[in-house]
């Protein structure tokens, strides 16, 4: 067998559910451009990794391989095809249905719902009801599992902010060894919502899991150039784990070793970092290296841009981005609320030198906004509908949404790598 056989016979099945565009999926795959001073070689030297030039770096691919993936968003859908499907996945394993219906399709006798042999389930159920940018409804709220507005008044099981306890379903079908769920920063903050989730999850299957206490990671510690935080859930099922890491995993402190929050790598603005080998955030500026105005490349994703006008202070995205800071966090939003890459003099602009220059004041581009979530350039966000290929097209706006809606897939990658390096210790 040559070492080619070896390497697929050892890759590890995952589940994706509440997909999206693939941000987590990319992260556990591998196989990207990112900044290479996004890495750290001095927490991470065992990355396999390769400059590119001066500037980027190529993540290699990990051991975990995606085998299913689902969302109920059709713009999301196509740009995974396009992107994933030019990386060598099948494009028949993403499923363009709700997580709900997929369950009772299951439950109804059809036993092909879900793939055999699955490794890890990940998952970012609906994050809407537990934002602090939304109405904050979390367990209560009345939208349904396909993203419309009930017609019961009371929520249900089928009700967007329950969608945790379907995928809690998939993982109980599955019997994955292990499950990642995350979430935005706001769930840990709703009442006991946090820990109602963690109990929920516990009581998956006969033995159930081991769930250790969630935690928020923020995204510019691990070098991805913006402010972004999520609440990370972790799942170990008892059946799979080795008596030492049964232990490790239920002890009050967990040791450093079977600890699966991946190591910060990089610090914050405005702080002075607790270990010697941590590195600068990754600034906004950074993050836009050689990307050229939208009047003047070719990439369709950097010449759409919001042409909303600035709407008041008052109204959210309103705002200028620091380039010598983080980016402000990239959320799933309209046009009007797409934070602006420069404003005006009149308006506060305070990139004078720019303006002078002649270059306008415009909002984030679509390419730019992808750049702060660190998916790569080669990742197609906006393009022409093609009808004598019968391709559908896809608009910034739907863009803005999906791009939105994504786990940064260097964040992914962080989390998959600790799990690469600690899954022998794991699992028998």
């Amino acid at each position: 067998m040559n070492t080619q056989d070896s390497n697929k016979q050892k890759k590890l099945k995952v589940l994706s559910l509440f997909s999206g565009c693939g941000g987590m999926d990319l992260g556990f795959e591998g196989g990207f451009k990112v900044l290479q001073r996004s890495l750290n070689p001095n927490i991470n030297p065992h990355w396999n990794t390769s400059n590119i030039d001066e500037t980027w770096a190529y993540l290699g691919e990990t051991v975990f391989t995606t085998i299913f993936a689902n969302d109920i968003r059709t713009d999301a859908k196509r740009a995974w095809v396009k992107y994933f499907g030019q990386k060598g996945l099948s494009t028949d394993i993403y499923h363009l249905e709700s997580i709900v219906d997929l369950v009772k399709k299951y439950k109804s006798g059809s036993n092909d719902v879900f793939p055999k042999n699955v490794d890890i389930v990940t998952g970012g159920f609906p994050c809407q009801d537990f934002s602090i940018a939304g109405k904050r409804e979390g367990l209560n709220s009345k939208k349904s599992h396909n993203g419309q507005l009930s017609d019961i008044d009371e929520p249900s099981e089928e009700s967007r902010g329950q969608l945790y306890m379907w995928m809690r379903e998939v993982i109980s079908i599955t019997k994955p060894k292990m499950f990642i769920a995350e979430n935005v920063k706001g769930l840990v903050n709703l009442g006991d919502v946090k820990t109602i989730i963690e109990n929920d999850f516990k009581n998956i299957g006969e033995n159930g899991f081991i769930v250790i206490p969630a935690q928020v990671l923020h995204s510019a510690e691990y070098g991805v150039p913006q402010s972004r935080e999520r609440v990370i859930f972790y799942g170990f099922n008892k059946d799979y784990l080795t008596n030492d890491a049964f232990n490790a995993l239920m002890a009050d402190c967990i040791p450093e070793q079977f600890n699966p929050y991946p190591l910060k790598t990089h610090y914050l603005p405005n702080t002075q970092p607790n270990n010697p080998s941590l590195v600068p955030f990754v600034s906004t500026r950074e993050a836009f290296t050689g990307l050229e105005e939208p009047n003047r490349t070719s990439d369709m994703s950097q010449k759409k841009y919001s042409k909303a006008k600035f709407m008041g202070s008052h109204c959210q995205g309103q705002t200028e981005v620091n380039l010598d800071g983080i980016a402000p966090t990239i959320r799933s939003e309209h046009h009007g609320n797409i934070e602006f890459r420069r404003l005006s003099e009149e308006y506060g602009g305070i990139y004078i030198d720019e303006l002078n220059s002649g270059l306008i004041p415009r909002r984030l581009s679509v390419r730019e906004c992808a750049r702060i979530q660190t998916f790569p350039d080669d990742y197609e966000f906006v393009w022409e509908k093609n009808k004598k290929l019968e391709i559908e097209g896809l608009s910034a706006s739907s863009a803005y949404k999906i791009i939105g809606n994504a786990v940064p897939p260097l964040l992914g990658y962080h989390i998959a790598k600790r799990l690469e390096s600690n899954w022998h210790l794991y699992f028998k």
